[in-house]
């Protein structure tokens, strides 16, 4: 394996966040993050303003998602519920599971180009009952894929939309699990095993490639198209990354790298020699 080791250039936006699981790239050119308290912060890249935009009363936001017209899909996993949150902050439930399954863990969405909204639903730490959700346009969901089971956590769609990466904590790997062509989950494959590492969030950049984040041990990795897991950040002694979570890229050009850090008060960010693919924002 190469040895790339800490050559991302990490920088501290500067804003005191509360324990951010989520950050996001927003279609109105400005970064999303989560907050412990149901917090949904807006912010710019540069450092030169933030804001609340809501607070969700007794929630703890994870995973976020934007719509077209700027809506945030937000995970909460205390309200068991995806909340659909406007742009002027008004807070709604998108989905909270059926009459059949209610959501217990929802941890990560992403929107396919048709709207659908995939929640990843980790369930319980090493009993292997996780499942993705399928939230059609409107809020209906049905439980899409029960394979990639292992704590399922953050999800990225392919570059051409054909297949949805799991990340599974435990046991420690990615899959991923095509998306048929009448939309239904087909098979699920390995895509890399990371043996005593905990992983947590995955993007894709234009190339290929894959980012991975580590809750445990504050790594950041990428996983070229050769199958090369190559060592980008290793932050052993917590001077930077505090169990970086959830990642995206945004910026105009999609060429900075947002790191999350859940047990920190930080978000970070990394220049990007290749941009991140561009991100679906449906119209609902």
């Amino acid at each position: 394996m190469p040895d790339e080791s800490q050559t991302l250039q990490l920088a501290n936006i500067g804003y005191a966040f509360d324990h951010p699981e989520a950050v996001a790239w927003g279609p109105d050119g400005y970064a999303y993050a989560g907050g412990e308290a149901g917090q949904l912060y807006r912010y710019k890249l540069d450092g030169s303003g933030i804001e609340e935009v809501a607070r969700v009363a007794g929630g703890f936001l994870l995973g976020l998602a934007h719509d077209a017209a700027g809506n945030t899909y937000a995970c909460d996993d205390r309200s068991a519920c995806v909340h659909r949150i406007t742009p002027g902050g008004a807070v709604g439930t998108y989905a909270n599971g059926n009459d059949t399954q209610k959501m217990r863990v929802p941890n990560y969405p992403v929107f396919d180009d048709h709207g659908n909204l995939y929640v990843s639903d980790s369930g319980s730490w090493g009993a292997k009952d996780g499942f993705v959700w399928k939230v059609a346009p409107g809020g209906k969901a049905e439980i899409w894929d029960r394979q990639a089971n292992g704590f399922s956590n953050g999800m990225c769609l392919s570059p051409d939309g054909k297949w949805l990466y799991v990340v599974e904590s435990c046991p420690p790997l990615i899959s991923r699990v095509e998306i048929r062509g009448d939309g239904s989950a087909g098979r699920r494959e390995v895509v890399v095993e990371l043996p005593r590492n905990v992983p947590d969030g995955v993007a894709f950049d234009a190339a290929g490639d894959l980012y991975i984040s580590l809750y445990n041990p504050n790594i950041i990795y990428r996983f070229t198209t050769k199958g090369e897991l190559v060592t980008l950040y290793d932050d052993w002694e917590q001077l930077m990354l505090v169990a970086p979570t959830n990642i995206a890229f945004g910026g105009p050009d999609m060429k900075t790298l947002i790191i999350a850090s859940l047990c920190g008060w930080s978000v970070h960010t990394a220049p990007m020699a290749v941009a991140g693919v561009p991100v679906r924002y449906p119209k609902i």
